[in-house]
């Protein structure tokens, strides 16, 4: 029979928290497919910010082509409307963050 678990002291548990949080992170990095950041926290992580940015500009693109795809399926008489007015200014609006983002990238490189 094993003995039952003393119980932990604060720093104990503490530190055993901290331990499976670095752990959680480190996996959803890994299932992002993001670089690590680099092991000393004075190296800026260059690499792993201009990914995020390409991930960003594809799923803003594929946002746009997807509004772009709604827009060209509805009928001419809704492309005419008052509510298509509003969502081709919405459309808009994301082509706009789609150049930020792609223009912030340029930063990086």
């Amino acid at each position: 029979m094993t003995p039952p678990k003393q119980p932990r002291s604060n720093a104990e548990r503490q530190a055993a928290f901290r331990h499976r949080r670095r752990q959680e992170l480190a996996a959803l990095q890994a299932s992002k497919g993001l670089p690590a950041l680099p092991a000393i926290v004075t190296i800026p992580g260059w690499r792993r910010w201009r990914q995020v940015l390409e991930q960003a500009e594809q799923a803003l693109r594929d946002v746009h082509n997807q509004m772009q795809s709604y827009y060209d399926d509805r009928s001419e008489e809704w492309q005419e409307s008052d509510n298509a007015d509003e969502f081709i200014e919405k459309m808009d609006a994301v082509e706009e963050l789609v150049d930020q983002v792609a223009e912030c990238q340029t930063l990086f490189v």
